[in-house]
């Protein structure tokens, strides 16, 4: 009689009544620890609650915009404008139906930047900081809150996290006040000028557009001035490239320790700004409306600053208008990327765009995992990356093709300010107060969801992943 194989388990057939005992798996706290912040009838409140605080931010902000006390000629604004206004500054974009410095009073001018102060921390940071402020103690849900909000990847330090994110925030915007005001002191009352110096850095840090000079002309009248220039662009990549990029670069001091995460949005970054300044001159150079009548150093200033700008700052030392269409094309491109993940800034992020590069390109070497930095990055990763971009463009367009039924101009500005809108830039060829009421609401809209649509996409597609038991046969698909 042939010996039994003993490496082969008996199989054991379960009868009725029989106790069934299972052997516990690990405990995949990744998996288990967003789920405390579900409600039991399915949903990520995470993203409900950051979708809804930036919402009733906007109420509030709007209900003290139409106040009459908020405008300049105590007449009480239009509901439209409030709401434009009060969305433009929450969700740090800087389209403006009406000129800030002209048609707003002093009060009016507080709210949008407590409005915009507001929107540049982020819903849930900004809760955390009066939670603490009131000796509050800070739960397991609120830090997954923040924990997802921020983009940080360990649960643990998130309040430190913030507080130093606070600090550092206050002594940058401090600084570029200070630098600011040696220059308009000369051109306005102290107090007046140290007004516009805080609103003016304040603006610039968070990624907004909105200013105190009057008639949109921004900062045109600056444009041969290298410390209001250089003041504000160093302002606006601080607050773009993220608090946590620049705690790395703190930290480490070696681009060879940094993590892939701030390699990535360094080198990108650098790379656009580059690229940006080089087509900008190239574009611009002999048109007399915008870099022709500049000396080669103003317009090299000039050109850099406005690569800087599309990264959803919108301040300009030039008319966008007088764009050629290519300029404005090119423009769109560094509006539609915008900054980095867990910064003030908007778009797509640069992040997303260089992990989608650095995709392609190891495609073309033939390489079967994606690959930047001596690091192989997460497919999963690459998949939320495609479905974010994907659908932002569609967005985007949907949004144009409603314009085009609802406004009588021409496609480039419409799209143009789409993208601003949706990229939270706040870069206008000029036709934002000329739009009618439908069309106010879908920008509305457009600021809204570029706010916090790309953020809770992102949030949603994390919280939604299951690691599957099962996998499909594969099949491949004919592609080119």
């Amino acid at each position: 009689m042939p010996e039994k194989n003993k490496s082969t388990p008996r199989r054991r057939f379960i009868k009725p009544g029989d106790r069934i005992f299972r052997v516990p798996r690990p405990i995949q706290w990744e998996v288990i620890l967003p789920s405390i912040t579900r409600p039991r009838m399915g949903g990520g409140i995470s993203t409900t609650v950051i979708a809804y605080g930036f919402a009733a931010i906007i109420l509030i902000g709007t209900l003290l915009l139409m106040l009459p006390v908020s405008a300049a000629d105590g007449i009480a604004p239009h509901p439209t404008t409030a709401l434009f206004t009060a969305t433009s500054s929450v969700c740090v974009t800087g389209l403006t139906v009406v000129d800030t410095n002209d048609y707003w009073s002093s009060f009016g001018e507080g709210v949008i930047l407590f409005l915009i102060q507001i929107g540049g921390f982020g819903f849930m940071t900004t809760a955390t900081l009066i939670l603490l402020a009131l000796g509050r103690k800070i739960g397991l849900r609120e830090r997954l809150l923040i924990k997802e909000a921020m983009g940080v990847t360990q649960l643990g330090g998130v309040i430190r996290i913030v507080r130093q994110m606070a600090f550092f925030t206050l002594i940058a915007e401090l600084l570029g006040a200070a630098l600011i005001y040696l220059r308009i002191s000369t051109l306005f009352p102290h107090g007046q000028a140290l007004w516009k110096s805080v609103f003016h850095s304040i603006s610039a840090f968070n990624n907004c557009g909105f200013d105190l000079y009057g008639g949109f002309r921004s900062l045109s009248d600056f444009q041969t001035d290298p410390l209001v220039v250089l003041t504000t662009a160093g302002l606006i990549i601080l607050g773009g490239i993220s608090y946590m990029v620049v705690s790395d670069m703190l930290r480490k001091r070696s681009f060879a320790h940094l993590s892939l995460d701030s390699k990535m949005v360094i080198t990108t970054t650098a790379f656009l700004l580059a690229l940006g300044t080089i087509v900008l001159l190239l574009t611009e150079m002999n048109n007399p409306a915008t870099l022709g009548t500049l000396s080669l150093p103003q317009k090299i200033l000039n050109a850099f600053f406005h690569s800087v700008t599309p990264r959803t700052a919108g301040f300009a030392s030039l008319n966008i208008g007088s764009f050629a269409v290519y300029s404005l094309f090119f423009t769109m491109f560094l509006m539609f990327v915008g900054g980095a993940s867990g910064s003030t800034a908007g778009g797509i992020k640069v992040n997303t765009f260089g992990l989608l590069i650095a995709t392609i390109i190891s495609t073309l070497r033939g390489n079967e995992n994606a690959t930047a930095f001596e690091r192989e990055i997460n497919t999963e990763q690459i998949h939320r990356a495609l479905t974010l971009v994907i659908l932002s463009v569609v967005f985007i367009f949907s949004i144009v093709f409603c314009l085009t039924i609802t406004e009588n101009m021409g496609f480039i500005d419409l799209l143009f300010e789409t993208i601003s809108a949706f990229g939270t830039v706040g870069l206008s060829t000029g036709i934002t107060p000329l739009l009618n009421t439908a069309g106010r609401l879908l920008i509305i809209l457009t600021m809204f969801i570029g706010r916090i649509g790309p953020l809770t996409l992102i949030l949603s597609l994390t919280l939604r992943q299951r690691r599957s038991d099962f996998s499909y046969p594969k099949e491949a698909v004919r592609i080119g």
